[in-house]
């Protein structure tokens, strides 16, 4: 069983800074990928960035130079640190991994946390 846990989120106002976190845990073999997306009221699930084993990062275009994604292997945990923060930044986002189970280790799957809630104010 793998669960991934975000933390971090919660109300700032415009300008300021949050720093979200996402740790992965479970009978995890090996992760390639994780992101972040994140979905507005009324809105789809959209990609904000991601980040690869090896440290390749991946921004959508709204949030380059203001967020930042990084990622601790030996912890199994992603970061992202969002700053100069805008209303439109609002949304639950949520944490994702591509791993490899110990139990599939050919097999690649998608896991997702539950969310957290980020407000921005204006």
């Amino acid at each position: 069983q793998v669960q991934l846990v975000e933390s971090g989120g919660g109300l700032v106002q415009a300008g300021g800074s949050l720093r979200l976190s996402c740790a992965a845990s479970g009978n995890i073999f090996s992760i390639f990928v994780m992101g972040w997306y994140r979905q507005g009221a009324g809105k789809q699930r959209d990609l904000v960035a991601t980040i690869t084993s090896g440290g390749n990062t991946n921004y959508v275009d709204s949030v380059k130079g203001r967020f930042s994604i990084s990622r601790d292997n030996a912890k199994n945990t992603v970061y992202l640190q969002m700053d100069s923060l805008k209303p439109e930044d609002t949304a639950v986002y949520y944490c994702n991994a591509n791993l490899r189970t110990t139990d599939q280790i050919g097999r690649l799957s998608i896991y997702w946390g539950q969310g957290t809630q980020v407000t921005v104010s204006s």
